[in-house]
């Protein structure tokens, strides 16, 4: 499988968010070649700020391995993380982060802060950005533009 092919899981697990009433990112963990853990935001669902989609498929990759160093893995995600789970990625020791679409208002990965791989933390993570951005921004904006009462803009 290729980088794209786990996005399109990830965003998978975005629409399932959604359909769920939750703000639609979804995240994909591998290792090895196979998929061990998704998660999709939850915040809503479970009453738990903590419950981004990045969080909820660590802890599920955790609790399958054995360990909370997720040594060897890499993370999909629809968007760019925040700062608590970037956080979470360096603690996590996750190998390579792959995200969807930048987040202009709480990027951690360059956008808005640069948490991820700041010279003073002791773990670097591979980081590649942009692919299928325009497909997972688009869905998020739909998401918002429909929670405000707010037609699509069509231009042609």
């Amino acid at each position: 499988m290729t980088d794209e092919d786990y996005l399109r899981a990830a965003i998978a697990e975005a629409r399932a968010a959604e359909a769920a009433g939750e703000v639609p990112v979804g995240a994909v963990i591998m290792r090895d070649g196979e998929v061990i853990a998704t998660g999709r935001n939850r915040v809503i669902t479970d009453s738990d700020p903590t419950a981004h989609a990045e969080i909820v498929a660590m802890r599920a990759a955790g609790s399958i391995l054995g360990n909370y160093r997720l040594l060897g893995c890499d993370l999909y995600v629809t968007l760019e993380p925040c700062a608590m789970c970037a956080s979470a990625i360096l603690h996590a020791r996750i190998r390579r982060l792959v995200y969807a679409a930048p987040d202009p208002k709480a990027g951690a990965c360059g956008s808005v802060l640069e948490v991820m791989n700041h010279p003073k933390l002791n773990h670097r993570v591979e980081v590649v950005s942009g692919l299928l951005a325009e497909e997972c921004s688009s869905m998020l904006t739909s998401f918002f533009r429909a929670r405000r009462g707010r037609p699509e803009l069509h231009l042609s």
